[in-house]
């Protein structure tokens, strides 16, 4: 697999220097990652033209070591990663006007820049790392598709388990342990398992309430795959649905088939959220539909772009974005349908690989 990371770093010294900055301090764990291939938990990092230097702690000896080689100066700091980050400032002049991720900067570690590091000036900056993961290189794409394979497969694994009189826990137990089964590396999330009245609530807790026959099942979950992820949901059917219940998964479904295949490249946020938003609009049920349609994939589950009714910006060729309407009816149910799409110069592709039929279990 080629290794990007130069080139990103060159991607940001760019965007550095049309902000008039002399380095970024980077305190994202995601934007570490994805700049010097560090997946620890303790880390800092500061980017000058053409260089990045890393910190973190002796945990990560060998860990970094083989994660980033020569992409990074590494050093391994004993007592705090800002100590370090304070001498190595000092042995480079020519740093002065430093921005740093105020999305990601405790306040408490603000408060070290305005008085340990006062000697610097500090400038705050905005999305400079998560504008270039926004378009995904054709290795990152592969990767989320594959998080999206781990996904679909443990929910094949979990559909002939599940049955009448469990818990929506023990459910998310088994699609858990598919989950790792499958090869993911941990749950991006806490998996959503909604039944009956409860899959009425876009993001509920699985809790004790046990599935019965009539129930719509509503399941939103996915993987991790070197450090990418995927977002599937599926909405099913303990026993036989009544005709309601049809008829509002048909509208969801079709209204999941028409975004995910008229999403484009050059298209706001707010014009996708549109696709899906307007037809079950015209189906009568737009006051059901309270979130947004989708949002990005990679690094981390939620991030850039947003396909919502305030988003604005335009889709990069590259994005992966989630497509997922839903209705819900407080007291009756609701029904989800999530697939993962890449957003290529040739048109939308589906990363997630499951029917989009109801499905009816146990």
């Amino acid at each position: 697999m080629p290794d990007h990371r130069t080139e990103r770093v060159g991607r940001l010294s760019l965007r550095m220097s049309a902000e008039k900055i002399d380095g970024l301090l980077l305190t994202s764990l995601a934007n570490i990652r994805y700049l010097t291939g560090f997946s620890g938990t303790s880390a800092i990092a500061l980017i000058t033209p053409g260089e990045v230097r890393l910190i973190t702690d002796f945990r990560y000896e060998t860990q970094v070591a083989d994660e980033v080689g020569d992409a990074a100066k590494i050093r391994i700091e004993p007592v705090s990663l800002w100590t370090g980050l304070w001498e190595m400032l000092q042995k480079i002049p020519s740093v002065e006007l430093i921005g740093f991720e105020s999305a990601h900067v405790y306040h408490r570690d603000f408060q070290r820049l305005l008085n340990d590091g006062s000697r610097w000036q500090w400038r705050p900056q905005l999305n400079l790392v998560e504008a270039l993961r926004e378009s995904k290189d054709e290795d990152e794409v592969a990767l989320i598709q594959e998080a999206a394979r781990i996904a679909t497969d443990a929910l094949t694994r979990t559909l002939p388990q599940i049955s009448p009189g469990q818990t929506e826990l023990q459910i998310a137990g088994i699609l858990e342990k598919a989950l790792r089964d499958e090869g993911s590396e941990e749950a991006p999330f806490p998996p959503i398992v909604a039944s009956g009245p409860r899959s009425a609530l876009p993001h509920a807790r699985a809790s004790s309430r046990e599935i019965v026959r009539g129930d719509l099942l509503l399941i939103d979950f996915g993987a991790q795959h070197q450090g990418y992820c995927s977002d599937v949901t599926r909405t099913f059917m303990v026993g036989i649905p009544s005709p309601e219940q049809r008829e509002i998964y048909q509208v969801v479904r079709d209204a999941n088939h028409f975004a995910s295949h008229s999403i484009r490249v050059g298209m706001t946020g707010m014009a996708a959220d549109a696709l899906a938003r307007s037809y079950i609009e015209r189906c009568g049920h737009g006051e059901a539909f309270g979130h947004s349609l989708g949002h990005g994939l990679g690094l981390e589950v939620h991030e850039a772009p947003r396909l919502a009714r305030t988003a604005e910006g335009a889709l990069v060729p590259g994005a992966v974005v989630t497509i997922e309407p839903g209705i819900y009816r407080p007291g009756w149910g609701g029904v989800r349908i999530e697939d993962d799409v890449h957003l290529s110069e040739n048109g939308p592709r589906i990363l997630t690989n499951f029917s989009r039929e109801l499905i009816e279990v146990a």
